[in-house]
């Protein structure tokens, strides 16, 4: 599969960072509302990640979007019931989803162990969901989503895939994490393969500690050594970056000058 080349856009903090990312992301739905009709987004958990989510809820500029036309997915999920502080959802919707008016059918979650599936299972009934909703002009088992949004660990691991884990080589669309070095020990993921059919990837990190991650994942590292490496979408990639996580980006892998 052909993978576009990152480019890095740096911003002074984290906080204008996420408002930053935020009217990205507004700007990016409406114009593919406005081509196509609806419109996709792929959402990440983290606390830039739902920044990002509650600076949109705060700009009147949100009601640019049509959120009735807009499907919501992610691109992982800690193995929790329902309603858990701890996942994705419901950070995603306390920040952004429940303060717009999404169409509760078009947001797409991976269920938790409240609803009697298994990790194992719940992973297979998201890739049948994401199997449902891809086009024939997709040419695979998941949707090309219009943007995937993508947190990244200081271990450089995205979404739930982790350096030296099993998921890494899987092929399927999603899997499920047992044995996470980052707690909760089990979550469900989307694969590489799933990742890697999005039209735009941004990868989106902010803080020190994320610093040296962000080098390798700019580098000619592998992704199964380094996963953030295979975080690129088909048309556009970006790494969104504080100063201080942007920090030792080499100049010759092309770091802008911060805005």
């Amino acid at each position: 599969m052909t993978v576009s080349v990152p480019t890095v856009v740096v911003h002074r903090n984290a906080d204008v960072l996420a408002k930053a990312v935020a009217a990205r992301i507004i700007t990016r739905l409406v114009d593919v509302q406005s081509a196509r009709g609806s419109a996709s987004i792929v959402l990440t958990g983290g606390s830039v990640g739902i920044a990002t989510l509650a600076a949109i809820a705060e700009t009147p500029a949100r009601d640019a979007v049509d959120w009735r036309r807009l499907d919501v997915w992610w691109g992982d999920e800690r193995f929790l019931p329902t309603g858990d502080k701890e996942r994705n959802e419901t950070g995603a919707r306390e920040a952004l989803l429940d303060h717009v008016d999404v169409d509760p059918e078009r947001v797409h979650v991976m269920l938790g162990p409240d609803s009697g599936m298994t990790a194992e299972e719940s992973a297979d009934a998201y890739a049948a969901e994401l199997r449902k909703a891809a086009r024939p002009e997709d040419h695979g088992p998941v949707p090309s989503f219009d943007v995937m949004l993508l947190g990244l660990g200081p271990d450089s691991h995205v979404a739930s895939l982790f350096p030296g884990m099993p998921a890494l080589y899987d092929t399927r669309p999603v899997v499920a994490v047992h044995g996470s070095p980052k707690p909760p020990p089990t979550r469900i993921s989307l694969t590489f393969p799933s990742i890697q059919a999005a039209r735009e990837v941004w990868v989106v990190s902010a803080g020190e500690e994320k610093a040296g991650a962000v080098r390798l994942a700019l580098s000619d590292s592998g992704p199964f050594q380094v996963p953030a490496a295979g975080a690129r979408g088909r048309v556009r990639t970006l790494f969104l970056l504080d100063r201080a996580a942007a920090a030792k980006i080499p100049m010759g892998l092309g770091r802008p000058s911060s805005p």
